[in-house]
């Protein structure tokens, strides 16, 4: 079903975090707008409900209007300036979270074309625990994993095993 290129790798490696923490069928509030992760959470029995694509870090209160089973953030917090009002504010008692992690070898991503996809934040895994922590979750299951590239040199080299996603499962 997923073949093992990007970003294959990547969503099949977080359904199965996502699975494997809080089993379908579940009701799940997906931070950011509809995207083809939504989708397939959706044709793996989970009932998704996105964010309307209001700046979180504007407007942090995500889910103060209905009960979800588990928040999720895939990609979502190298974007805000503020990650910790989004994680503070969240109601639910479950997240499955995503974030890059920083690489010594390459800056932070910036998109040339849209000013909103761009990385404020690329975390060193123990500074995304302990953003969670300070904003009250406890962490019960961590997982990386590398994002090789199809190109020849010395960056995509280091990729096939320098881990460049980083999965969380917390709760409260």
């Amino acid at each position: 079903m997923y073949e093992n290129t990007f970003p294959n790798k990547r969503f099949k490696k977080t359904l199965e975090f996502l699975e494997n923490a809080v089993p379908a069928p579940a009701k799940v509030l997906d931070l950011g707008v509809e995207n083809p992760f939504s989708t397939i959470m959706q044709s793996h029995e989970y009932s998704v409900t996105n964010t309307s694509g209001d700046d979180l870090d504007l407007y942090p209160l995500v889910d103060s209007e209905n009960e979800y089973d588990v928040v999720t953030a895939f990609e979502i917090f190298e974007h805000l300036v503020s990650p910790f009002n989004v994680l503070k504010n969240i109601k639910s008692k479950k997240l499955v979270a995503t974030v890059p992690l920083k690489l010594w070898f390459a800056d932070a991503y910036r998109s040339k074309t849209d000013m909103r996809d761009r990385h404020y934040h690329e975390f060193e895994d123990w500074q995304f625990d302990w953003l969670l922590e300070k904003a009250g979750w406890n962490i019960k299951k961590r997982e990386k994993w590398t994002n090789p590239v199809q190109k020849i040199g010395f960056r995509p080299l280091l990729r096939k095993f320098t881990p460049r996603y980083y999965a969380v499962y917390a709760e409260r």
